[in-house]
């Protein structure tokens, strides 16, 4: 297997990008440029150190920045993914390299019996659960809702919101005071697209699912939060748009560039350590500077 790494000494590349698609789920290797997962520039301070930790679509994108920094700071990972196996690879190599322990277990996360299954392994195989990161998600866009298949409805409602039903109620029986839950949802959730409606549907859903969980789980000691990205490079993105619309994607952003996934996994690591222990219920942005509401 062979993995190309952004070099560090070059500044984050702007639209336009070469014109790019892939085919679902997409791969990390194929894309152009090279997402940057933080692997030349996170410095971890010990902030999780021995903590355990499960982060969902965790094979690439956020979720492999997020695991990379988690272990930088001292967390062991149990990196949940669909069918990625050379990207899980990858990304349990970052873990490992960072002195950390990683599983890395392939399925459908939106099956009840594998959601708990994975909560149980994590528990099992790395002795405890301090963070859960649903950040798993799936979107195709099209020029008009009226295309969406029926089935690619039910996958997209099953991925992004109804597995973080599965997962969380497995999950929070098992967490101790101090543990935290981080929700991936989207600017999709404020701002939706209509060329992304079951998309931007579902994290409008998580948004509302996080501000109920946290009331709830609050007097059992257990925050939850969740993120907001904008436009940030994945495969997700280069599997999902046309390619005209790859090469300029970001560029309508304040900032005129999209965000790297290394770019916000300080804000998940924020999130999940003490630093943030007065926070619950909110969703916090990462859109290069698009309102989120």
């Amino acid at each position: 297997m062979t993995s190309r790494t952004p070099d560090p000494t070059q500044a984050e590349p702007e639209p336009p990008f070469p014109e790019q698609e892939q085919e679902p789920p997409g791969r990390e290797a194929e894309m152009q440029p090279l997402a940057d997962h933080g692997e030349h520039t996170y410095v971890g301070h010990d902030r999780l150190r021995d903590k355990v930790a499960l982060i969902t679509g965790a094979d690439s994108g956020i979720g492999r920045a997020v695991a990379l920094a988690f272990a930088r700071e001292g967390a062991d990972v149990l990196c949940s993914y669909w069918k990625e196996d050379d990207d899980a690879a990858q990304t349990r190599e970052l873990v490992e390299e960072a002195g950390r322990r990683c599983e890395t277990v392939a399925g459908d996360i939106g099956d009840r019996d594998h959601a708990r299954a994975l909560v149980q392994q994590a528990v099992d195989e790395l002795g405890r659960l301090d963070v859960l990161v649903n950040n798993a998600a799936y979107q195709m866009a099209y020029d008009s809702f009226l295309e969406i298949p029926a089935e690619e409805i039910d996958f997209v409602f099953r991925t992004n919101i109804i597995a973080m039903f599965h997962l969380c109620q497995a999950a929070v029986p098992v967490m101790q005071p101090g543990s935290t839950i981080i929700n991936t949802t989207s600017i999709q959730a404020a701002q939706p697209s209509p060329s992304l409606l079951h998309y931007a549907a579902t994290k409008g859903a998580i948004s509302t699912f996080t501000k109920g969980l946290a009331q709830e789980v609050a007097e059992r000691g257990i925050r939850v939060n969740g993120v907001a990205p904008g436009p940030i490079w994945t495969p997700l993105v280069a599997m999902s748009f046309p390619g005209e619309k790859n090469a300029q994607f970001g560029e309508d952003t304040p900032l005129g560039r999209p965000g790297q996934p290394g770019e916000l996994a300080p804000l998940y690591v924020f999130l999940a350590t003490e630093d943030s222990q007065y926070i619950s219920g909110e969703v916090i942005g990462a859109t290069g500077g698009k309102p989120l509401h």
